[in-house]
């Protein structure tokens, strides 16, 4: 007799795009833990506080998928990268948007950079289940930062020339000795901000009144109060030697200029 069944039916549901998540903030690895295991088809198989257990958890579970931050203290994102892309697909999550800094993530082979808070969680999904299949992803500070930056070195040919991951380019030659022996280099090499005194929670927040947020957006992002934000600010300020958002955002970003003007003081 003829099988009546469902030819369908008995066809398997696709594997899990199975994750890794590298962040120095544990509530922010908490938080993409928790959204991602929600989600059909992820699966997050490990976390990591720095590029050398992002390194070791990728050798440990395979990944599909690498969420990296940027800026965590030991051996930082951009170190870590070029020895994670020989092994899997690489997506840059952090709230570091300078555009050094995305064209270098790129420039070693990531396969995306998200900014956070420019980002729903569907988009997040979207994005880690693209990075599987080689489809990148840029938020929109990363793509201007980007865009900014080749119009201006009237070099795109050169910067999307490479043969990594999807489209993106080159990331040179790599190697998988122990990253135990390297030192953070790129993040304070393309940015270095230590010369203003500031902690890694100040630098955070400073990095996002440079984006534009607002108190209310960065209490929210950092999942602290309005006036821990304002506290933080008032110290930011007094390393920055600034009295506004504006002139601390542009000594942030190495600007010579003062854009204090029409920022309204010291107020926040």
């Amino acid at each position: 007799m003829r099988d009546e069944r469902n030819p369908f039916g008995e066809v398997p549901p696709p594997d899990p795009v199975r994750v890794v998540v590298a962040d120095d903030n544990p509530v922010v690895r908490a938080g993409l833990t928790a959204l991602l295991s929600g989600r059909e088809e992820l699966e997050v198989v490990a976390e990591a506080a720095d590029g050398k257990e992002a390194y070791e958890a990728t050798l440990a579970h395979t990944p599909d998928v690498v969420l990296l931050d940027v800026r965590m203290p030991g051996v930082d994102g951009l170190t870590a990268l070029p020895h994670l892309v020989p092994l899997t697909a690489v997506l840059m999550l952090t709230y570091s948007g300078e555009s050094d800094i995305v064209h270098e993530a790129l420039r070693r082979g990531a396969n995306g950079y998200l900014v956070h808070g420019e980002f729903t969680s569907d988009e997040l999904v979207t994005a880690v289940r693209d990075a599987r299949r080689g489809r990148p992803h840029l938020t929109p500070t990363a793509a201007g930062r980007l865009l900014a930056q080749l119009r201006g070195e009237g070099d795109a040919d050169s910067a999307f020339g490479g043969g990594a991951r999807g489209s993106w380019p080159d990331a040179g030659p790599t190697s998988t000795k122990n990253l135990s022996q390297l030192q953070p280099d790129v993040a304070q090499s393309v940015s270095d901000k230590s010369a203003y005194g500031l902690s890694a929670r100040e630098a955070e927040i400073m990095e996002l009144i440079a984006s534009g947020m607002s108190n209310q957006q960065i209490a929210a992002t950092c999942f602290i109060s309005e006036k821990t934000v304002k506290n933080h600010i008032n110290r930011i300020f007094a390393k920055l030697h600034s009295t506004s958002r504006a002139e601390a955002a542009a000594k942030w970003r190495g600007e010579e200029r003062s854009s204090a003007q029409g920022s309204g003081g010291g107020r926040w």
